[in-house]
Order: C-alpha cells, then sequence, then structure tokens
C-alpha cells in the first residue's frame, strides 16, 4: 500500500493538444493526441507506471468540415440585446454618476451559435468558424444619461366645499415623461391642504353628513346544502370559498334542456349595503334609510368558460421542396369552439396556432425556378406602320422596308441544361406571377429587304461581224454584237438588271483581220515621180488584241503599195481625210447607212506639170452598219424555288449564304428566251448561243421546319372551398406556339385553348342559429329571498334562459362552429325578465302599429292597455311614467338627389372585350371620338339621411356626351416630280420634296424639321447621270480652198474654207439632225477657216502631224513636237517652211490630267412601298479633266486609275413608329365601401413607345370616375352613463351605453342620423361593451382621478439628436384625499406609457425671475415653453436666495451674488486680514451722487455685481486683512528710492553742478481701490 501511495504521488499524467480532424467527411472523423507519463522530477516513465483507471483518451470522435458543408451550416445571429453599463473590474455597476452630461458607456451582447440549416440544430463553432469567422458577440453602445421623471406643473386648488367643520382642498399634476435609464422615481401627484379659517358647527347641526354606499356584487353562486333546510326555512352562508353546492332538481331553478345542448345554470350572487360617515367612518344603517332600499340579492349566470375540441394534427409543411432561400415554411393547427364563454367566464383561446417548420431530409427535392421563354418572331409586319403613316393606305404592290414583329412572351419553369438536353420538350406555360425579371419585350422593329433594279451605261458601239464561236466557226452566218455595263448592282431578292449584251446577224463574219498601216511614200527613181509605200499589216482578233498571223485569212495583204510623190510643176493633193462616223446605227427598208472620205488640193500644177483631179474624185463614199434594226437579246425568268434534285448529292446540313442552317443542297431554275426588239419573243436559235444565260443553278434548300408549340397549361384550379351560388365553374388550359411551320413542316395544331367545366363543386351549406322558446322567469330562491329580503313575495327581476342550437339549411344539426363561421355572433341565451309584484303595474302587450297613408308627414301609432288591479291604482294612471301610445313618423318616400364629385374623364364605348394575345394593331379600339363622362349621384331622404342612389337614379350616375379629340398627324403634300439634272453633262444630283400641307394637333404626329437649304419639309437627293455624248457636233469635210484675190487671174494664194456642221442625237440609229442649241455651245466647231493654195513655184509641205503626246505629269519643261514633210519643193532654192514645231507641256492647254469624279452620298432612298427600314445610299462616278470638263470614262479608264470601290451602301431609315397602347383594364374596386370620396380606375400600358416622330404616348394612361355614393351603415356606440347605484349614495354601480345604426356619407363633416337596426345587420358586440363596473367615491374616501390626457410624443435624445425612432407619451392617475383620517387607505398613483411616433427632442433649462430682495424663483422650462418639475439636472440648480454669512450689517454695504459683503456706490471697500468687510468708506469727490447713492436699491445693484466681483480680484490691496502694510509695498518703496538715486547721480555727473535734492516718497494711504461694478467708473 506504502508504494502505492508513493506512486500516486511520484508520477502525473499530461495530455498534448488535439490534433487536426481527419477520416471521412462529417461526424465520421477522429482526432488523436499525445498522452504522458510524467515523474516529478521531470523524466518521462511508462504509461503504466500512472495507472490505467484515469488515463486520458488518446482518440475521439470528431467532425471533420469539407468544403461541401458550407451549404448545411449557417451562423444563427440573434438580435443585440439592451445596452448595459459597463461594469467595473470588480463586477460592481458604476454608480450613477454626477458628472455624466449626454450618455454613458455601455456594452450590448448577442447570441451567435452554429446551426445545422435543415433543422436548425446547434453544432460545434468550430464546423462554421472553418468558412465565416465567428460574428462578433458584443459592441459598444451608448446609454443616455438617467433621465428623471418629469411632471407638469400643478392645476390650481380646488375650491373649499360650503359648510361647517374641517374642509379640504387639494390640487393635481400629470405625467409628462416617465423615469429612464435608471432616473428618479415621480413624484407625488397630488397635494391636500386644509381649507383656511374652517367654520365651526353652530349647536343643534351636525358636522358630519351620512351617505348610504353599496357595495360590489359578490361572485355567483348557486345555494349551499345547508341553506334548504327540510322544515323549509332557510340558513345563509356568506362563505363563498365553500366548494359543496347542489343543482336545484327544480324547473325554477336550473334550464331545462335537450342532453345536447349546455346547460345553463342560473345561481344568485349578493353584495352589502352599508351607511358610511363624510369623515369616512361607518355608521349605523338607520341614519341612512330612504323610500328605495337597494337590492341585495339577485338572479345571475354561473359564469363558464369558453370550451373549445382538442387541436387539429399540424397541416403539412407549407415549404415541401429546397430552394435556395433560407425562410422555413410554415404550418397551422385550428380547434373549434363547442361552447361560448357566459356569465363573465374565460373567453375563447386563439382558434388557430401557426409556426415555422422545416422539413427534415437531404433528399428534399430542388424547388422549380420559373424563367421567361419566348415564342419565335411573327414575320414582319410592315402594313402596320404604313397605316400609321396614312389610315386610308391600301395594298398596291410588295411592301418591304421597316415593319414592326411581334412573339408571345410566356412564364416556364426553368431545366436543367442536361435535362432539357435529354427531355427534348419545351416547358409548359405556367402563371406569370412566378417570373422575376424584365420581362422580354414582345415586340421589335424589323425589316423586309426592299429590290432595287440595276442602273446601267448606254449602249457601246456595234462591233465587227464575227463567227459566233471563233475558237469553231462555221457557216457565212455571224453575229454583230453591242454591249453595256453594270453601273450599280440590283440589291434584295427581286432586284432586276436588263440584258447586257445585244446581236445582230450578218453575213461573211471574220473573227480575225489584218490590219495594215502605210509609211511615207519613196519615190522608186530619183526624187519625185512614182513610188512606193511599205505596208505593215498586224492580224489581230475580234477584241482588238495582235494574234499571230497565221489565224487571218490567207492572203495577207501586200508589203508594198504604189504611191506618186508630185514632182515641182505638178498639183499636190492632200492625204485622205478619216471615214466619217457612219450616218445610221443601222440600215431599214429606205435607208442605208453612209460613210464618207475627202482630200483637197494643197497646190495647183505649173506649167507642164501633172494636172489636178476634177472635184468629184476628191470625195469618196461607202456604205456602212448595213445590218438589220432588229436586234435580238436574252431574256430571262426569275429564279424558281430551291428544290431537291435527285442528281445533286444530298450535302449534310450547312450554313448558307444568309447565315440560316441549311438541309443540303438542291436547283434552281429558269427559262430562257430569244427576243426581237419590237417583235418579241423568236425562235431560240436566232439568239447566239454563246451568250445564253444559265437555266440552272446549285442552291441551298432551307430546312423543313415543323410547327413546335408547347406542352398545354396545367388546368386552371377549380375552387376547392364549397361554392355559394350554383353558376358553372370552368377550368381552361392553353398553349403556345413557338415556331410556326415553314418549308413543307409539320403544320401546328388547331387547338390553342380548352374548357371544360369543373367536376365535384359542392356547394356551401348554409347554416343558421335555431333559437328555443325562452323559459319561465327564474327568480332568486325563495329562501335566500327571505333571509336577505324578509320578503316572502315571489316577485321582481329574473333571468330566463333558452337553448340556441345551430342547424344547416336542411334542419340537420351542425356544430356550433359552423354558425359561428356565417354569421357575426350567437344570439342571446340568457336575458333579464321581470316577474310582476303586486304593487306593480301591468300592461297588455302593444298593439300592430296603424297603417302609413302615402303622405310624408304621417304617423303611425300603437296602443296598450292597464290590466287587472293597476286599472285602479293612481301611479299606474301617469301617462309620464307609463305610456299608453307610441308615435313614429311613417317612412317617406321622397327622395333628394344632388350630384357629387367631378365628372370623370371622358369614357369611349368599349368594343367586345376577348382575351387579346400579341400586339394590338392600330386601329383595333377606339381611341377618340364620342364618349360618356359620368358624375356620381348622392341621394338622401327628406330628413338628409343618405340612402341607396337606386332610389334616385337607376346607374346611380348622371351622365353627358362628351368628345375625345382624335390627333391629326402633320401632312405633307406628295413628292413633286424628280427635278432635272444638276449637271447636263456627266454626274449630278436631282432634287425631289414634299411641303407641310396641314400642321398636327391634338399630339398627332409632329413634322419633321424643316430643311433650309431646299425650303421644303422634307427632300430627297438622288445623283444622276446625263451622258455627256448624247448630244453631239457632227462635222462634213472642209470644202476646197477658195482664193480671196479680187484678181481672178491669180489661182493662188491665200482663202478660205468652210463646212457644214450639225447637232445630232448620238442614240438616234437614224443619225438625223436635232436643234444645235441641245449640244454644248462652248465646244461648236468653227465652219469656217483660212487656208492657201500653193503656187506653182511654191516649195508644197503636208498637213502637220498629230503633237506628241504629253507625260501624265504635265511637266512645263518637258516640250511636245508635231512634224510635217515636204510634198514638193520650190522652183527656186528657197528654203521651204519648218518641218517640226515643239512647244511646251502646259496643263490645261496642251496637257490634261484625269481623274474620277464621285458625287456626294444620295439620301438613303426606300422602295416605293417602304416605310422605313433598310435603304440604299448610291453615288456615281464620272471622268473630269484637269479644266472642270466632263470627258469620256474610257480617258479615265485609258490611264489606269484606281477606281472607287463601293457605288452604293446600305443605309437606315429610322421608323417612325406610333406610341402602341394596350386595351383598358377592369374598373377596379372602389376604394371605399362606402360613402362619400370613393373613386374607381382602371389603366393601360404602353406596349410599344414612340419611336423617331411618331405620334406621342397620351398621358393619361389612368382613367378614374367616382364611385356611386351608398350609404355608409354603422353600429355606434352612445357615451357611457353616470355610474347607476340602484338606490344608494355612493360606492359600486353599473355604467350602460346604448348601440344604434347610424347612417353617415363617410366624411367628418356629415352629422350621422339614426336608422332603423336591420340595416346594420347583426349586432357584433358583447354584453360587455356595453355594461361596465363603476364606483362613485363616497364623501370622505380617498380615491383616484380620471386618466390625464396623454402627453406629446418625445423622444429619447443625445445632443439634440434622436436617439431612437419611437417616442413615448405618458398619461397618470393620482389619488384624492378627502379626510386626513382615511389617507392611509389611499390607492397608488397610476402611470401609462405608450410608444408613439412623430415624436420631437426636447431639452430642458433652468428660468429664473429677477432677484427680488435677494431672493428669485428658480424653475425648470421644457423647449416648448412647458414649465416642468424634474428634466433639469439637479447639480446645474441656480440659487434661489442669495445671501451672505456673517450677514452684512455694515453701514452702506449689501450682499453681492457671490455672497460677499460688498458696498453701495460711492464707497469702497476697507477690508479685514481674513478678507470680511471692515467697514465701508465713502470715497471723496462722490457727494454730487449721494443722491444716486441713496437711490440704488438692492434690486438694481446686482445687475453688475458679478461684473463687481471680478474686478475686485485685480484692485491693488497694500493692506494685509488685519490692517498691517503688506511686505511688497515695502519692497516697491525701497525699489522706487534707489532708482532716484541712481538717476541723481547720473544727471550730477553729466551736468556737473551738483543740486542738493531730496526725494521723500509721499505717505501712502491704506486705501483699497475696488470697482464697484459702474461702468462710469
Amino acid at each position: 500500500m506504502h508504494n502505492t501511495a508513493d506512486e500516486v504521488v511520484l508520477y502525473h499524467k499530461l495530455a498534448g493538444p488535439w490534433g487536426r480532424c481527419t477520416g471521412d467527411c462529417g461526424p465520421g472523423g477522429v482526432q488523436s493526441r499525445a498522452v504522458w507519463c510524467f515523474h516529478v522530477d521531470g523524466w518521462t516513465s511508462h504509461l503504466s507506471n500512472c495507472g490505467e483507471s484515469n488515463r486520458p483518451p488518446k482518440e475521439r470522435s470528431c467532425f471533420r468540415v469539407c468544403d461541401w458543408h458550407s451549404d448545411l451550416f449557417q451562423w444563427e445571429v440573434s438580435d443585440w440585446h439592451h445596452c448595459v453599463l459597463v461594469p467595473y473590474a470588480h463586477g460592481e455597476i458604476k454608480p450613477r454618476t454626477a458628472e455624466c452630461v449626454t450618455a454613458q458607456h455601455g456594452l450590448q451582447h448577442r447570441t451567435v451559435r452554429c446551426i445545422q440549416k435543415l433543422n436548425r440544430t446547434m453544432v460545434a463553432n468550430e464546423i462554421c468558424e472553418h468558412f465565416v469567422p465567428l460574428p462578433p458577440t458584443e459592441q459598444a453602445c451608448l446609454i443616455p444619461c438617467p433621465r428623471d421623471c418629469v411632471v407638469s406643473e400643478f392645476l390650481p386648488w380646488s375650491n373649499c366645499s360650503k359648510g361647517c367643520g374641517k374642509k379640504l382642498q387639494h390640487r393635481t399634476r400629470a405625467v409628462i415623461a416617465p423615469p429612464l435609464f435608471g432616473g428618479l422615481q415621480c413624484p407625488n401627484l397630488t397635494e391636500s391642504r386644509a381649507c383656511d379659517a374652517p367654520i365651526s358647527c353652530p349647536l343643534g347641526e351636525e358636522e358630519y353628513t351620512f351617505s348610504l354606499k353599496v357595495g360590489p356584487w359578490s361572485k355567483c353562486r348557486l345555494p349551499h346544502l345547508k341553506e334548504i333546510n327540510p322544515s323549509g326555512r332557510t340558513v345563509l352562508d356568506f362563505n363563498s370559498d365553500s366548494n359543496e353546492r347542489v343543482t336545484f332538481k327544480h324547473q325554477s331553478y336550473k334550464a331545462h334542456h335537450h342532453s345536447k345542448f349546455w346547460a345553463i345554470e342560473i345561481g344568485y350572487q349578493t353584495r352589502q349595503v352599508s351607511c358610511t360617515r363624510s369623515d369616512g367612518q361607518n355608521a349605523m344603517l338607520s341614519l341612512c334609510l330612504q323610500d328605495s332600499f337597494p337590492l341585495t340579492v339577485q338572479s345571475c349566470i354561473m359564469p363558464k368558460d369558453c370550451e373549445t375540441s382538442e387541436w387539429s394534427s399540424w397541416s403539412p409543411c407549407s415549404k415541401t421542396c429546397h430552394s435556395g432561400s433560407l425562410l422555413p415554411g410554415f404550418r397551422s393547427r385550428s380547434r373549434n369552439v363547442k361552447h361560448i364563454a357566459i356569465g363573465g367566464g374565460k373567453e375563447c383561446p386563439e382558434l388557430l396556432e401557426k409556426e415555422a417548420c422545416i422539413v427534415e431530409g437531404e433528399l428534399l427535392q430542388q424547388c422549380p425556378r420559373y424563367s421567361w421563354r419566348t415564342s419565335e418572331w411573327k414575320e414582319c409586319q410592315v402594313s402596320l406602320l404604313l397605316e400609321q403613316q396614312d389610315p386610308h393606305w391600301h395594298v398596291t404592290g410588295p411592301v418591304c422596308g421597316g415593319g414592326i414583329q411581334t412573339r408571345e412572351v410566356y412564364c416556364a419553369q426553368s431545366v436543367p441544361a442536361a435535362a432539357a438536353l435529354r427531355a427534348k420538350e419545351v416547358s409548359r406555360p405556367v402563371e406569370k406571377t412566378l417570373c422575376v425579371g424584365p420581362t422580354p419585350l414582345p415586340y421589335q422593329l424589323c425589316n423586309i429587304p426592299c429590290s432595287t433594279d440595276c442602273i446601267v451605261s448606254s449602249w457601246s458601239a456595234w462591233g465587227l461581224c464575227i463567227h459566233e464561236n471563233c475558237h469553231d466557226p462555221q457557216g457565212k452566218k455571224g453575229f454583230r454584237t453591242r454591249q453595256r455595263h453594270v453601273l450599280m448592282e440590283s440589291t434584295g431578292p427581286a432586284g432586276h438588271c436588263p440584258h447586257l449584251v445585244e446581236s445582230v446577224p450578218c453575213e461573211d463574219p471574220m473573227c480575225y483581220r489584218w490590219l495594215a498601216s502605210e509609211g511615207i511614200c519613196f519615190p522608186d527613181h530619183g526624187k519625185c515621180g512614182l513610188g512606193h509605200r511599205i505596208l505593215k499589216a498586224v492580224c489581230q482578233n475580234d477584241h482588238g488584241e495582235d494574234v499571230s498571223g497565221s489565224l487571218c485569212p490567207v492572203p495577207p495583204p501586200p508589203e508594198r503599195k504604189a504611191c506618186e510623190i508630185p514632182c515641182r510643176m505638178d498639183c499636190v493633193l492632200s492625204e485622205w481625210t478619216e471615214w466619217s462616223s457612219c450616218s445610221q446605227s443601222c440600215s431599214n427598208k429606205n435607208s442605208d447607212g453612209k460613210q464618207t472620205r475627202a482630200r483637197t488640193i494643197l497646190a495647183l500644177a505649173g506649167e507642164g506639170g501633172k494636172p489636178c483631179p476634177p472635184s468629184q474624185a476628191l470625195q469618196e463614199h461607202r456604205l456602212c452598219n448595213d445590218h438589220s434594226c432588229m436586234q435580238l437579246h436574252w431574256e430571262t425568268s426569275p429564279w424558281g424555288p430551291c428544290s431537291e434534285d435527285a442528281l445533286v448529292t444530298a450535302l449534310n446540313a450547312t450554313i448558307g449564304w444568309n447565315g440560316e442552317a441549311t438541309c443540303g443542297v438542291g436547283i434552281q431554275t429558269r427559262r430562257v428566251f430569244c427576243v426581237k426588239s419590237h417583235v418579241g419573243q423568236v425562235m431560240t436559235k436566232r439568239c447566239p448561243e454563246s451568250t445564253r444565260p444559265e437555266t440552272v443553278r446549285p442552291c441551298f434548300l432551307p430546312c423543313k421546319k415543323d410547327c413546335i408549340v408547347t406542352a398545354f397549361s396545367e388546368w386552371t384550379p377549380c375552387p376547392r372551398m364549397c361554392q355559394a351560388g350554383n353558376a358553372t365553374i370552368k377550368q381552361s388550359r392553353y398553349r403556345i406556339i413557338i415556331q410556326e411551320a415553314a418549308n413543307g413542316g409539320q403544320e401546328c395544331p388547331d387547338t390553342l385553348y380548352e374548357e371544360r367545366e369543373c367536376e365535384d363543386v359542392s356547394l356551401c351549406p348554409v347554416y343558421r342559429w335555431k333559437p328555443q322558446k325562452w323559459s319561465p322567469c327564474i327568480l332568486v330562491p325563495e329562501s335566500v329571498r327571505q333571509g336577505m329580503m324578509g320578503s316572502s313575495e315571489a316577485c321582481g327581476k329574473g333571468l330566463q334562459t333558452r337553448a340556441v342550437s345551430c342547424i344547416s339549411d336542411d334542419n340537420q344539426s351542425a356544430e356550433m362552429m359552423e354558425c359561428l363561421k356565417q354569421t357575426n355572433g350567437m344570439p342571446p341565451l340568457v336575458q333579464e325578465c321581470t316577474v310582476p309584484c303586486r304593487e306593480d303595474c301591468t300592461f297588455t302587450a302593444w298593439s300592430k302599429f296603424t297603417p302609413c297613408s302615402t303622405n310624408c308627414e304621417a304617423t303611425k301609432s300603437r296602443r296598450r292597455q292597464l290590466t287587472g288591479k293597476s286599472r285602479k291604482k293612481e301611479k299606474c294612471q301617469d301617462a309620464d311614467l307609463y305610456p299608453v301610445v307610441e308615435t313614429e313618423l311613417c317612412p317617406c318616400d321622397e327622395f333628394i338627389s344632388q350630384p357629387y364629385g367631378n365628372w370623370s374623364d371622358c369614357i369611349l364605348p368599349e368594343g367586345r372585350r376577348e382575351p387579346h394575345r400579341g400586339l394590338r394593331v392600330q386601329g383595333d379600339s377606339k381611341e377618340c371620338g364620342e364618349g360618356l363622362r359620368f358624375r356620381a349621384v348622392a341621394c338622401s331622404d327628406k330628413n338628409g339621411r343618405p340612402v341607396d342612389p337606386s332610389f334616385c337614379s337607376s346607374s346611380g350616375y348622371i351622365q353627358e356626351k362628351c368628345v375625345i379629340p382624335c390627333p391629326f398627324d402633320c401632312k405633307l403634300s406628295d413628292w413633286s416630280s424628280w427635278g432635272s439634272c444638276s449637271s447636263s453633262c456627266g454626274i449630278g444630283v436631282r432634287i425631289r420634296s414634299k411641303w407641310l400641307k396641314e400642321k398636327p394637333y391634338n399630339g398627332g404626329r409632329p413634322c419633321p424639321k424643316l430643311d433650309l437649304k431646299n425650303q421644303a419639309q422634307v427632300h430627297e437627293a438622288v445623283p444622276c447621270y446625263s451622258e455627256c455624248n448624247q448630244y453631239s457636233w457632227v462635222v462634213e469635210h472642209w470644202s476646197s480652198c477658195k482664193i480671196n484675190n479680187e484678181l481672178r487671174s491669180l489661182r493662188c494664194g491665200g482663202g478660205t474654207q468652210s463646212r457644214k456642221i450639225r447637232c445630232v442625237n448620238t442614240a438616234d440609229s437614224e443619225g438625223g439632225a436635232v436643234d444645235s442649241n441641245l449640244c454644248n455651245q462652248d465646244e461648236i466647231p468653227p465652219e469656217t477657216r483660212s487656208c492657201s493654195l500653193m503656187c506653182p513655184n511654191e516649195c508644197v509641205m503636208s498637213e502637220w502631224g498629230l503633237w506628241s503626246k504629253c507625260p501624265q505629269s504635265c511637266d512645263p519643261h518637258t516640250m511636245q513636237r508635231r512634224t510635217r514633210h515636204l510634198l514638193r519643193p520650190s522652183l527656186n532654192s528657197r528654203t521651204c517652211a519648218e518641218d517640226s514645231q515643239v512647244q511646251p507641256c502646259l496643263l490645261n492647254e496642251n496637257c490634261f490630267q484625269f481623274q474620277y469624279n464621285l458625287t456626294e452620298w444620295s439620301t438613303c432612298q426606300l422602295s416605293e412601298n417602304a416605310p422605313c427600314g433598310q435603304g440604299i445610299r448610291t453615288r456615281l462616278l464620272s471622268c473630269v479633266r484637269s479644266d472642270g470638263k466632263p470627258v469620256s470614262m474610257d480617258q479615265c479608264e485609258q490611264h489606269n486609275l484606281e477606281k472607287p470601290q463601293r457605288m452604293s451602301i446600305p443605309c437606315l431609315v429610322e421608323c417612325v413608329v406610333n406610341c402602341q397602347l394596350s386595351g383598358w383594364t377592369a374598373w377596379t374596386e372602389c376604394s371605399q365601401t362606402c360613402g362619400h370620396g370613393g373613386r374607381m380606375s382602371r389603366t393601360r400600358f404602353i406596349i410599344m413607345p414612340t419611336q423617331g416622330e411618331g405620334r406621342p404616348c397620351p398621358t393619361e394612361l389612368t382613367q378614374q370616375k367616382t364611385c356611386p355614393v351608398t350609404p355608409c351603415y354603422s353600429w355606434v356606440l352612445g357615451n357611457w352613463s353616470a355610474c347607476k347605484l340602484e338606490g344608494g349614495d355612493c360606492g359600486e354601480g353599473v355604467q350602460i351605453r346604448s348601440l344604434s345604426c347610424m347612417v353617415h356619407n363617410g366624411s367628418i363633416s356629415h352629422a350621422a342620423g339614426h336608422v332603423t337596426d336591420a340595416l346594420c345587420g347583426e349586432m357584433p358586440f358583447q354584453d360587455s361593451i356595453l355594461k361596465q363596473l363603476c364606483s362613485v367615491p363616497c364623501p370622505g374616501d380617498c380615491h383616484l382621478t380620471e386618466w390625464s390626457e396623454w402627453s406629446t410624443c418625445e423622444l429619447t435624445c443625445i445632443d439634440g439628436r434622436s436617439f431612437e425612432t419611437v417616442g413615448r407619451q405618458s398619461r397618470s392617475r393620482t389619488f384624492i384625499i378627502q379626510s386626513f383620517e382615511n389617507q392611509d387607505s389611499c390607492p397608488q398613483q397610476v402611470l401609462e406609457t405608450r410608444p408613439c411616433t412623430g415624436g420631437k427632442c426636447y431639452h430642458y433649462t433652468w428660468k429664473a425671475s429677477l432677484w427680488n430682495n435677494n431672493e428669485r424663483t428658480v424653475w425648470c422650462q421644457r423647449s416648448d415653453g412647458v414649465n416642468v418639475t424634474g428634466g433639469c439636472s439637479p447639480q446645474a440648480r441656480p440659487a434661489a436666495i442669495r445671501q451672505c454669512i456673517p450677514a452684512c450689517r455694515k453701514p452702506f454695504s449689501y450682499c453681492t451674488q457671490g455672497g460677499v459683503c460688498g458696498c453701495e456706490k460711492g464707497y469702497t471697500e476697507i477690508m479685514r486680514s481674513n478678507g470680511f468687510l471692515d467697514y465701508c468708506m465713502k470715497v471723496p469727490g462722490s457727494e454730487d451722487k449721494k443722491a444716486d447713492v441713496k437711490n440704488l436699491s438692492g434690486k438694481n445693484r446686482p445687475v453688475n455685481s458679478k461684473i463687481h466681483d471680478i474686478f475686485k480680484g485685480w484692485s491693488l490691496q497694500p493692506l494685509d486683512p488685519d490692517g498691517r502694510v503688506k511686505i511688497w509695498v515695502y519692497g516697491v518703496s525701497g525699489g522706487a528710492f534707489l532708482i532716484m538715486i541712481f538717476l541723481i547721480f547720473t544727471s550730477y555727473l553729466v551736468c556737473k553742478k551738483p543740486k542738493p535734492h531730496q526725494s521723500t516718497p509721499p505717505q501712502q494711504k491704506p486705501l483699497t481701490l475696488a470697482y464697484d461694478g459702474d461702468l462710469d467708473m
């Protein structure tokens, strides 16, 4: 044993910290730690030395947190608790500190715990800390300083009652603000005092008065066993604690009911009546006896509590699925009323109970999520916008351009992507309220592409006659062709290009021709005579390109050609000119085309020379363009639809050129015809096959699109509850087309909406109360009555009861709850009744009322008669007490109507209301025109009481016609015709315009902005092109040179030659002359020119050749050269004229540069039928010479200039869309159920806002009208009656108030009128609301006052800023003492506080009156001027009494505000060494102010006494309080003496005239100068 003891001492265990939790996620984790066994000396030992019994565990299970747990756990944070003061270090709370200025620092806490979301159970905090740090559990806060209770000022004292003896009077005050944050409790709210000089009562008159005091009724009870003895005598026992009781088996006592109904027990209750003296003492009852003695016993209902059934089982949780929200669901349970409370028993408890719930289990499925879905866009409708632009528009051709397209928007359940792919089904539509977020737009602007045709150039010249196929020339027939090219491509699906090639058949076609160029004539012998030219021949194809000579016809042209060089005396002729242009472009029956060429005589022949040829030989003619004028060309039909072709291999689905998915490749076909101009279609073989267009081309096949519809929505629910009426209730469902069928896909179903009748809709049973007959009147038991009253007559007040059962409309009994649900209350089960006593007056029942006449002034009456002995009793004859006739006014059918409220908006008649789908088309419902406006009618009877408006007007309205003016849009003229081209040659601009005809009004579509440049409202500009060579000058050959010599003998020398010129239309195949004004007058060719005819002996030169070309740069340093050659030398050896000329290349003179010229882009061009949308802007190209002259495009093309790429670009004309509105909703319910001021409204919505300059949306989107003015009926509680004591003077009694049915019109100013109770329906109130206990204090009793008014709402504030949002207001009751002897039995005063809104911050400050004889009044005032007690800081309270200790008894002295004695004006204080005033000494020279000093009274002096006290501290006081001179006075005197000696000594040294000088300091009076507070001093 000893060793074991040593071991316990020597070894002890130590465990390390727990390691990390490892293992599986969740509660299956494991945590381990190390455990050591230590010897006391510090070395470790084997664990067995420490023993196994209390060995710490090495492992424990733990919860391993994994990342996915973040969805399962969360911090649950409570609200912050109240702010509490910070405790000291030792733990005690800080005491209330005097130095608290605004607020004190506190701490507030809250609880934070980690919970499992699913079942809200608490788990270890470490789990939540894994994801989110622990939220703070405490924070600093402010507690406002303690606030004492604040009470009002006392009211005036009450009057003293007249009479002799001691009397008391009292005064009261009310609580304004309750004590807060540990402030002081409220002081007494009542003060009492004895009246001054009580009048002593004379002998024989009593000092006291006596009152009969009625006590409260005891609890209702049944008679005890011992109250009923065998001999019939009753022993009364007032011991209400006895629990023995008996139920009388006596009809008169216990109501006999059907066993199912609740037994109502009638008991009795008693009360005591005593006599009390005015000083509160009890007196003998005989001193208070009166004629009628109060009842001391009465029948009563034994109280029974409300009885309910057991709770039903809990309903299932409303949250049956797992959503992202952490909000729990709810479940409820209910119980039914079995029996209601009677006789003041406990009222029924709550019948419905709700609580939050969370469904357990991880497998809770996800809640469905909903999102907006849309169908595909429907086709684009252009006509909508065209109708908006012009209401009279009708379809005249294919429409294109901008329009509106719509789609269906619906709400459907969101399906995860993976599931959606598997299901491949479209979610069914659900209620739109389930979808949140913005709704997708159900409309958008769209565009149908418009088509434009090509713009082409004019025709080229006819080509040469060639074979149709030069690679395989056949036959002798060929074609001549001419071309034109596309200036601007066509656009859109129906854009069309005209044919670009025309052909005419011709004979002897040749694909290749020799082109020969001639050289200069070389003489064969000598210098003149016959010679030859060398011909250089080149083989060219039909395009003018050089090719191999082997292709040209054999033989080739000869290489030499004979010619002649004139000798000295020979005639000299010029070279032949070029052939003129052909006179016609084709040959017809009447004429052929001709060409001419000419040459002229340059020099005449001399003697012996070769003569000149005759004039005929100077001209040559040949035929040209001998082909027919009937041109041939190919025409094509439009391409057909893309169709499948068995020959084309089906390819996989691909994406077509328009971006849509396509399904394989098909073919498109078209027909081709050969057309002869002016004739029409001819045989195909007439046209050249080589230019035949394609008839087949591949195309992408569009995919088949099946119609896709959603699944049907769920059937609209049938009502679960039973229905009151027997109307048939239908349920419906619908589905929506998401994709229309296209390209031969499956068509859409016909049925999109289904309806059926609800089955098993039960009719609600109607339940009603069935009351039984009233029982006989039950009185207090005879034995009790005799014992209490000493009377044996069975008469007086009693109670009678009845059973009330709940039955259904088929008279089956039902649960009480069913009737309670359908009715306001239950018919009374008990009522008071009277058994007449022998002395009472008895009457017959009232007769029926007499009938009414139609006259509104008529009355109706009913009667009763006295019965039995009552007829002889005198008191029963009193008609005031016991009336036998009752008269009432008859109902009147005269009603007064008067209009009420404003006129409604103008309301248009509504068309048939159909469930509308999609966008409402403009014009579907009327927006303007004639309508009606309504005004409510208030109907009242002749007494001014409101009645139902149907008595005055069938609809409750008066109505009148009204007009909503129709909007009138801005009206523009039609387009003007296009203006002429701004340029007569080349490219220009042409314009057309619209002008304003009528301005808009009534919200019509506004006008476009005025275009100031063109002075038009709207204009369009397009580029135009006029062929520059459409009209051109045609010149004939020059005539021979006519000599201008008068001497006819001379036939040579200078002369003139002329030629004919004419203006022709190049497009005219005939080439006939036109008006010369059509040709460019600047370019008119000369008709005459000078010439010279060389004489025989003169040197003859040839015509000048062409100038050599200048470089493109037109460099002026570069020269241009032309040459001519000698045709005939002169006779003498004179030199001939020059044979070459040079000139510099000058820009725009002899050298030109060329560039392409672009027009501006045109305005956006739309198709004729397009209102807006995609258009095209174009520009045109021309060639311009550097001097600005337009020239042929060939010039620019020859210089290889870079052409601009785009000649047209797409553009957008904004669509002008009128505001689109929905139809009106149905009228809302009236904003008030009855009375004036009710309004109903309806609204419409903007479906599509205004676009561009469309018709703006109306400002009125809501219409209102006043509701019919129906009367308001309501039960109105009357005021409480005075406290009824039933024969007593004071004590406990009953107050009652009446309940009456009133009619009013709902406005505050209108007085309510009484009407019959039936109009208000069942009476909703219990008896407890109509009757309450009350008490009348007896003289001498101490009693509570009525409640004070609620105080104003006050907020708790710190430095004037609100500390809270909800304020407080208070009210109080205090006690009144009527006799000092009874003040110990007074009740406590009562304070009530309630929260309120709209409070203010108040602050409290001390106020003080002026001093009066060293006294003043000090009070606390609230910032709104109310004087209060409490609220101000006690520490800051100013003094109310000013007193000096010891008192100021010295002459001319008074007590200053600082509490020390001072002297009056004109006197100065002489102080003692102890600081007290010794005496007041007069200041010299103040005699003249003596009168003032004497008049200064105490009430004026203290005004400046504070300043007086301040300055008194500053005054020089050379004497101590005990009258001795202070040390510093000696010091200052000595210092002054030394300085004076020093000054005398220095002046002596300077002046060297020593003068005897003695300085004696003046004698100082021992005075204290003190500032007396007068600022004039």
